[in-house]
């Protein structure tokens, strides 16, 4: 089942992964700064020009098939592209 509980995105969660969902109609606005309280990696499962940034760097493109490293605790946030982005986290 997807659940959205008010956030930019819609989930599943399984045993030990979450897959969200970016859709292409969310507004930039909604799309924050914040950080996470464990250490992540996330797979890239669908995106077409979407972005990651650390705070105080230049934003990165998402590529299909490669997994990112996102530290707990540090400032962060996703830059919309077009079409939707959906990515695969697995949590330390």
């Amino acid at each position: 089942m997807e659940v959205s509980s008010g956030k930019p995105y819609v989930e599943k969660r399984d045993q030990n992964r979450i897959r969200r969902k970016f859709y292409e109609t969310v507004a930039e606005d909604e799309l924050i700064w914040h950080r996470d309280r464990k250490n992540r990696y996330v797979k890239v499962v669908e995106s077409n020009g979407w972005k990651f940034q650390y705070d105080n760097e230049l934003p990165i493109d998402l590529e299909e098939g490669k997994t990112y490293f996102v530290e707990a605790m540090k400032y962060h946030r996703v830059l919309k592209g077009q079409g939707n982005l959906v990515v695969e986290i697995r949590e330390d």
